[in-house]
């Protein structure tokens, strides 16, 4: 399905799960900032938003995902942080082929089937140079045209997923908000079908969420990787009107997986997060 020039998105309010929801003219899916629980509760006299039920909306699905990392900044080349980015590859080569992509298949529909997937590179850039932010609109050129000019990133396909990481001490503008400020990553997808997620580096408590470094990366990152498999033209794949996309409804919830922590997501079929 093609989309429109104006789109609209649905932007939880940092700590409030069930409260009413912002709608933007861009479409942005967040990992939303980690809170004490109580701020999750609808406060007193406000009903709780209804279950949840994800329902299909007739657009594409990462059957067979292919994910590529890129490590942009000259910071991600010297350890501690080369050290990080050596274990988040490692993750992602666990994690294509895991038992999370089996339960992703509850969300197969017919032609469409989702099964498991491949990690396929990584790639480590320092130009053009960053500063203490970058918006989402300069992440998209820099992907466009390392697509374009660097042999080592593949063109994308019907299931290619770009991985960008963002090094400390850089935050992420986007749709009027900033990392770590109002959440801590997302996924979209521009141009004709390059699907792609963004991860700052979690330099602050709300994106921590009390874990180590690679644990909320790991965390952040399998959020946002089982919704771009089963919603990667946001809104058009699997969604809830009240509670958004399948990591959003089980927020900071996780689990350990292998070796990794990885957040839980929502089960149709169990009606739980799992």
């Amino acid at each position: 399905m093609k989309r429109a020039a104006k789109k609209t998105t649905t932007i939880k309010v940092a700590g409030e799960k069930n409260a009413k929801v912002l709608r933007l003219n861009d479409p942005i899916r967040i990992v939303p900032l980690h809170l004490p629980s109580e701020l999750y509760r609808p406060s007193v006299g406000i009903a709780a938003a209804p279950a949840a039920q994800l329902t299909y909306r007739q657009g594409p699905l990462l059957v067979s995902v292919k994910v590529l990392t890129i490590f942009w900044g000259q910071a991600w080349q010297t350890s501690p942080n080369s050290d990080l980015a050596n274990q988040i590859n490692q993750f992602f080569s666990f994690v294509v082929s895991s038992a999370l992509m089996d339960q992703l298949a509850e969300y197969s529909v017919p032609g469409q089937p989702i099964g498991r997937g491949s990690f396929i590179g990584t790639v480590n850039i320092s130009q053009p140079a960053l500063s203490h932010s970058v918006t989402d609109a300069a992440i998209q050129t820099m992907l466009q045209q390392e697509i374009n000019n660097n042999s080592s990133v593949p063109k994308p396909d019907a299931n290619t997923l770009y991985f960008v990481y963002l090094p400390p001490g850089t935050a992420v503008v986007q749709g009027g908000s900033r990392s770590c400020q109002a959440f801590c990553g997302y996924h979209d997808t521009f141009g004709s079908g390059i699907y792609y997620a963004v991860m700052p580096f979690p330099n602050c408590a709300g994106c921590l969420g009390g874990m180590t470094n690679l644990d909320a990366l790991t965390s952040t990152s399998s959020h946002e990787f089982c919704e771009a498999i089963t919603d990667p033209v946001p809104g058009q794949g699997w969604y809830d009107d009240a509670h958004g996309e399948i990591g959003d409804i089980c927020a900071w919830q996780t689990k350990k997986l292998g070796n990794y922590t990885v957040q839980l997501e929502w089960s149709n079929q169990g009606a739980s997060c799992k």
